[in-house]
């Protein structure tokens, strides 16, 4: 019986992925696995019963991934389940910063009890004039599964759109519609564009890509949106841009004390993936990453671990194995595996810069005993063993 604990509300029909040989636990501490959205785990000491951990939603900056790996606790996401929320609501963004919906509704709300309403909001209205997006220049960095959408709606609304990603994955460039205008780096997409959204991970290498250089280069009056992590843009560059009017709107889904309030901010409550489609599709792969790396030991979607896929083990014994990526690895499995004679049926390896996971399936005769597992757990390097029958 596999146990799972949960940190946050998750979509009933995600539980119910779950057979009858899971049961829900009340503590940590007998969790076979964890079901996370946006709970901070940074404190969390993760107990020996724990084998993984699935956030249900795409970020994982609420997890110590690394620690975890350590510790040999595969981390995973649900990169693409929430992709079509976040989409529309960069959309809408988009729409609040080129008419001003907002003043006009605040106006509409500030004269509720005036009789002459209609006929006063006729004289009104010219202060909410705006602009249309069609025919508009907009610049998406990032073209993972929310920035192909973006780009593709954007272009369905007749904007001219310029894409820039160096990592570009094949899926994506399948995806997205050759009307994009590749850009060879960001500085184009600051220097062409009315728009720009960004759509990349939060990193070392991404934190306060947004700052006053990028800025320097935008057109007055450009738009920047940030439905990625607020880390992406520098806060206090952003505010002296908003102040200058150098910049006419940020639109961000990330309230801080820094940004809220500020003229010309539209801010949002992280509302990009609250859709009950959004939450039901994350909450359904978490669960099915979960029972796939459970049952069967495979992995995917994992941030801290490589991902692989063995299919089913059927009849053979299956041996897990993570560890750290380093020579040798192979060679000191399989003669601990010789010393019993023992015939490997198949045999996966794959490796990150830091970490590595070898599957091992072994004909049905052979018996993998304790002393096994123990030489397996007793090589250097060696973070967990599972034995999958």
């Amino acid at each position: 019986m596999f146990k799972y604990y949960t940190m946050n509300p998750i979509a009933e029909i995600g539980l119910e992925e779950f057979t009858d040989e899971y049961a829900p636990t009340g503590t940590l501490e007998k969790a076979d696995a964890i079901l996370v959205r946006s709970a901070d785990m940074h404190e969390i000491v993760p107990s020996d019963n724990l084998l993984a951990v699935a956030r249900a939603g795409a970020g994982v900056n609420n997890i110590p991934i690394d620690e975890f790996a350590k510790e040999g606790v595969v981390v995973f996401n649900t990169p693409g389940a929430n992709a079509n929320g976040v989409k529309e609501l960069v959309i809408a963004g988009m729409l609040l910063a080129s008419r001003d919906i907002l003043g006009g509704i605040n106006w509409v709300q500030e004269h509720e009890e005036d009789g002459d309403i209609a006929k006063d909001a006729e004289k009104a209205k010219k202060s909410f004039a705006g602009n249309e997006l069609q025919g508009k220049k907009l610049g998406v960095i990032g073209l993972g599964a929310i920035g192909v959408l973006v780009a593709n709606a954007a272009t369905s609304l007749g904007m001219e759109v310029y894409g820039y990603d160096p990592y570009l994955s094949l899926k994506s460039a399948w995806s997205i519609s050759r009307n994009i205008k590749h850009a060879n780096t960001m500085d184009e997409i600051f220097e062409a564009c009315d728009y720009i959204t960004i759509h990349v991970p939060a990193n070392d290498d991404t934190k306060s890509m947004i700052n006053k250089d990028a800025i320097g280069l935008m057109k007055d009056g450009a738009v920047i949106l940030n439905f990625a992590r607020d880390i992406l843009v520098n806060e206090e560059d952003i505010v002296d841009a908003l102040v200058s009017e150098k910049i006419k709107n940020y639109v961000t889904d990330f309230p801080t004390p820094g940004i809220a309030g500020v003229k010309n901010a539209i801010v949002i409550p992280h509302l990009g993936a609250s859709t009950e489609e959004s939450e039901d599709n994350c909450a359904v792969m978490a669960c099915n990453q979960i029972r796939e790396y459970l049952e069967e030991g495979n992995i995917k979607n994992s941030v801290n671990f490589p991902n692989s896929d063995m299919g089913y083990h059927r009849d053979n014994t299956r041996i897990t194995l993570l560890h750290f990526n380093k020579p040798n690895m192979i060679g000191q499995f399989t003669k601990v595996l010789s010393k019993d004679e023992m015939n490997i049926a198949d045999l996966s390896n794959k490796g990150n810069k830091k970490y590595a996971y070898t599957m091992i399936d072994i004909d049905p005769e052979f018996n993998v005993n304790e002393s096994v597992i123990e030489d397996l757990k007793s090589i250097d390097g060696v973070l967990k063993v599972r034995v999958l029958q």
